[in-house]
This record gives C-alpha cells, structure tokens and sequence, in this order.
C-alpha cells in the first residue's frame, strides 16, 4: 500500500512538472507572457504599412509572426523591424521578452526614450536603435548587458553624458554613438570599433573635442637686469599681441569651416564593412571563443581524412570532439596566406557573429595563428541536403515530401532574415542544397558564407570576381559580375528545383539524357504539363500534386532572367505559405506574353548564357565541390 501511495506522488509530481514547463510563459489566465510583451510594442508603434498585421492577442504562439525569431524551445529570440517606415515609441514591455538576442528596430522613425527595461535581457547580443529619433540618455541599464557585442545608437537625439556602465561590457565588437547631442566624457569602452563622432559637446579625441577646460598658462619671464619691462618690451608686447589674435581670427574660421565640411562627408557617408586583408594577431570578435590551434588538431584528431566531412573552394571541413565532449565542424581554411583566404576568414567570422537566426548557421569560434585560420561551427548531425537527397531510412527517403517542403520554408527564412533584417544586408552568393544544412529535427540551416557579401541598404548591387556554381548562377552575375539580393533569389528558385528531382542543378539535363540544364528542362515540362516527370523517383509518388505546380510556379518566379522581375524573399515565403502566389503567376504570365511581341532583352534559356559568357571558364574553376 505504501509503495503505490509513493508511485502515486512521484506520478503526480511529474505531472505538475510538466504542466509548469508546459506553461512557463504563460500567466495565471493561461496568456502568453511574450504574445503581452510584443502587443505592447505593436500597440506603441505608428506602422503605416502593416507590417504588423499578423501580430494577434489571442495567439498562443507569436513564433509565426512577421519579423519574429524564436528559439527550439519555442522563445522569442530575436525581433527584427529594420527599414519598416516605424514610428510612435518603443515600449518597455520589451524588457518581458527575456530571451531576445538580436533587436533590430534601425532606419525608422521612433522616438522618445530607450527603454532602460531592455538591461534586463541579459541574453542580448545585437542592439541596433541607429537612424531614429530617440532623445533622453543612454539608460545606465545598457551596462548589464554582459553578452552585448553589436551597440548602434547613432544618428537620433540622445543627450546627457555616456553612462559609465558600458565600460563594464568586456566583449564588445562594435558601438556607434555617432552623430548625437552627447556630452561629457567618454569612460574607457573596449570595443574593436568606437564611432562618437558628430557629437560637438562630448570630451574626446574620438569626438575630435577637447573639453577638458584647461588651457596653459602664459609664460612669465623675469625682466633684464637694470631694464624697466614696461618700457623696454610695451611695443613688442603690443605687436605680439595683435599678430596673435589675428593669427587665431583666421585660424578658428578655416577649423569651423574644415570641421562642417568634415562633419558633412561623415554624414553622408555609406555604412560598409571594410574588410582588412592584412592578419591581426590581436584580432577579438565579440563573444565568440577563440580556440588554440593545438585545442582544435587534438579535437580532430590531427586532421585526420577520417573526419573530413566535406571539401570546398577554400578548406577542408572536418568532424572534431572538443575536450568538454561537445562534437563541432572544424573549417580549416586553405590559402590562408593569399587575398582570398583571408578575406575568406574576416567575412564569414565578421557576418556570421553579427547574423542571429534559427534558419542560420550560428559560429561558435575560430582559430587564428599566423600559419592557420579556422573555423568552428556547431556539428549538424544530418548533414546537407544535397547529402540527404538519396539517403533512405527503413526503406524510405530521408527527406520525404514533407521535409522537402519544411526545408524551403526554412531556407526562405534564413535568406529573408539575411536580405531584410540585416543592417548591412547580406548577400549568400552560394544558395545551393549543399549548403543548406539539417539539424537534429532536419530543420534548414542555411551554412557556407565564405561568398557572402555585406552590403549598406542603400547599396543596390555590388561587383566582384564571379563566385559559386555553374547552374545556381543567376544570369546577371555571371555575364557582368553584378550580384544582389535577386542573385540569391535565382540560386533559391533552382534549390527548389533540387528539391523537387532529389537531383545536382546540372545532372538534370545530363540523366534525361539532353543537352541543357535543369532550369531549361523544367520550363518545358512545365509547358507540356508533365511536371510529375520531374519529381524525384524515390518519393514513389507520395507528393501533393497541387503542391509540387505551386512550388514549380515560385521556382520559375524566383529564376526569370531580369532581376528586376524576381520577387523578393520575403514574397516568395509568403508564396510558400499560400498567400499571393496566384496574382503574382498571373502578373508575370502577362509579362511573358507582352515580351513576345517586342525584343527579347534576355535569352530563352539559361544554358545560352553559359555558353555565350566569357566568364564561365573562370567560374567553373571557382565553383568546385563546397
């Protein structure tokens, strides 16, 4: 009897257990606390646009909303409403969300104060309020922020001094206090990049002011002997005198007039990371680890070719056991000694550690010696899509019709939060199943931002040497070395298609045994109707029809030749989630037939720009297995 009296409490035990997991964010009237806080800062918002629309009261989970990131477990990680045409105040119901990482509210238009409730997210890393109207201090609360690395402040109507709590923050990266009404003082921040300019009142260097309100004193010298000062120097006195007010006159106008023209191009100029091509050996970013070399060969086992998980066009990617018993993915960069390699290093540790996302892959460290640079990531144990492809489990495809789809869905998210919230915006240059990755539930990790470009908003496109692989390629980057956002676009548009024939980008044409690629051959299939010839033989059939013509309908919209004509990532999820895909097939079916009867400015098929382009010898080299 005592024995199923002590089952019965520790079953009841477990069950209240559950039960305060199950609802820890939520308040005795079974309301989410963080669907509250996010209401809050919706309620406080001017939004023009509605971009907010989704954001309900009555939902029990915001992790679906616009602009939102969540974590596994289901908590709000990261609120991202940069460029949104934003006004009205920030609420302090967003010091609720205690799990946020990333706040992105730059290039709007809120004012009033900054919450001093945001010191309470202890696990915030991002902050970036730049290019609003937020007056009032820089709450002292900011320096609690322990695991804050990203501080941009600048260009609002802050005044009041720089509180003294932020030289508290050991690991910051960046802070731009720039272009404020600051004043006082600056403590002693550590941070690899410090902006105070535009702030005419504040004490620094930095700030090109000096405060300090202490001027010499004049230099007395004793009188000749026998002489009377008054009488031997009165005329040299008078004319020093006059030669240095004079002096000063002029020398004060040509420094006013320097410094506006000097405040003006600071104001005006674009936002860009520049990125060194010369080694640091003192190089710190942020909060990540840095491993020694000696950690990360013992962890691989000397870089044994056993643990080689991939190859690429700039290192070898190897399985390693760190000494706590964590398992990581070591990138080993080649070259490292050449311009490539290197700015291979500075820009995947520089985007990724600013990047936040569940649909990214985050870095946990690198290695920097003069002889080596690595990097290390956390270990996904399916490994890529395009590995997963043909891989069966208990006599079934790995990636069913399901997944495939939760893979494109999860594959936009990460492209849209890259193109749409990030500020600069960041460009793939790479999209491709192969650098899609799959964690643990076969979520979509989107990895491999050696080709990733940082880009200001106000930028549009930019022009380098062509990387990536033949068949993701979008026909503008590859015949004039332009890429943009829309360059991603078109590489995402055929990783659906890959999806879809469980097939490589150029194996399609190949295993038809035709000449061409897979776009060209999709597009016929597509005329013809006979689009089930195209999905991947190992499915067995189990697909939805009606799926597979909507997902086909968003690849050829995301691959039409002008750019211009290509939808934007966050409308191509939305098309993938079943809103607005009709009007937009519709819309570029008119187009399509209104081309016909002018001249054509664009090829037919894609293969026609491999072929006439001067640049694809040097891109196919480039390419490589990654």
């Amino acid at each position: 009897m005592e024995r199923r009296s002590s089952v019965f409490w520790e079953v009841g035990f477990l069950v209240l257990a559950l039960v305060d997991i199950a609802y820890a964010t939520l308040s005795p009237a079974g309301v989410n606390y963080e669907v509250v806080a996010l209401m809050a800062i919706k309620n406080a918002l001017r939004d023009p646009y509605s971009v907010l629309d989704n954001w309900d009261i009555n939902s029990v989970d915001p992790c679906g909303w616009r602009m939102i990131t969540c974590t596994p477990d289901g908590y709000v990680s990261a609120l991202g409403l940069p460029s949104q045409s934003l006004s009205g105040t920030l609420s302090p119901g967003i010091g609720n969300l205690t799990f946020l990482e990333s706040i992105l509210l730059q290039n709007n238009a809120i004012a009033g104060l900054i919450p001093a409730t945001i010191g309470k997210l202890e696990k915030l890393e991002a902050l970036d309020l730049s290019n609003n109207t937020f007056s009032g201090d820089i709450p002292s609360s900011l320096g609690n922020l322990k695991d804050l690395n990203y501080l941009r402040l600048n260009n609002n109507s802050l005044t009041g001094s720089c509180p003294e709590s932020l030289s508290n923050i050991g690991g910051l990266t960046l802070v731009d206090l720039s272009y404020n009404n600051l004043s006082g003082s600056l403590p002693k921040i550590s941070a690899r990049t410090f902006k105070v300019a535009g702030n005419p009142l504040l004490c620094s260097p930095k700030a090109d002011n000096n405060c300090s309100g202490v001027f010499p004193e004049p230099l007395l010298l004793p009188p000749d002997d026998g002489k009377d000062p008054s009488e031997s120097g009165s005329k040299n006195h008078r004319v020093a005198v006059a030669f240095g007010a004079s002096f000063g006159a002029a020398f004060s106008i040509i420094l006013v007039i320097g410094l506006l023209f000097w405040w003006r191009y600071r104001r005006n100029q674009q936002i860009f990371f520049d990125i060194n091509e010369q080694y640091d050996p003192e190089v710190r970013l942020g909060h990540l680890k840095r491993y020694t070399f000696k950690e990360l060969r013992a962890a691989t086992n000397h870089f044994s070719s056993k643990n080689i998980l991939g190859k690429g066009g700039f290192g070898i990617v190897y399985k390693g056991c760190l000494s706590d018993g964590s398992v990581v993915a070591v990138k080993r960069l080649k070259d490292y000694n050449t311009a490539g390699g290197e700015i291979q290093f500075q820009t995947e540790v520089e985007t990724i550690s600013l990047a936040v996302h569940r649909n990214l892959l985050r870095l946990r460290g690198f290695c920097s010696t003069e002889n080596e640079r690595l990097l290390v990531y956390p270990y996904m144990p399916n490994g890529s899509v395009a590995s997963r492809l043909k891989d069966q489990i208990h006599g079934r495809p790995a990636l069913d019709w399901a997944r495939r789809k939760r893979v494109a869905l999860g594959t936009a998210r990460g492209l849209l939060y890259l193109h749409e919230q990030c500020d600069p915006k960041i460009i793939h240059r790479d999209v491709k199943a192969a650098n899609i990755l799959l964690d643990e539930d076969f979520e979509a990790v989107v990895g491999d931002f050696g080709l990733a470009k940082l880009l200001d908003h106000r930028d549009s496109h930019v022009t380098t040497a062509v990387r990536g692989t033949i068949g993701h390629i979008a026909p503008e980057y590859l015949s004039t070395g332009q890429s943009s956002e829309k360059t991603d676009v078109f590489g995402f548009g055929i990783l659906l298609l890959e999806l879809i024939t469980g097939q490589k980008a150029l194996d399609f044409g190949r295993s038809a045994n035709q000449k061409g690629v897979m776009l060209d051959w999709v597009k016929k299939l597509h005329q013809e109707g006979k689009l089930g010839l195209m999905v991947d033989k190992d499915l067995k059939g189990n697909f939805d029809r009606i799926e597979l013509e909507e997902i086909v309908q968003v690849a050829l919209l995301c691959t039409q030749f002008n750019p211009s004509h290509r939808p934007k990532m966050s409308d191509v999820l939305r098309m993938l989630e079943g809103d607005g895909l009709a009007e937009k097939w519709e819309a570029s079916q008119k187009m399509i037939e209104t081309s016909r009867f002018r001249s054509c400015e664009y090829p037919q098929r894609y293969s026609d720009f491999i072929e006439e382009s001067s640049l694809v010898v040097e891109a196919m080299e480039l390419s490589g297995p990654r």
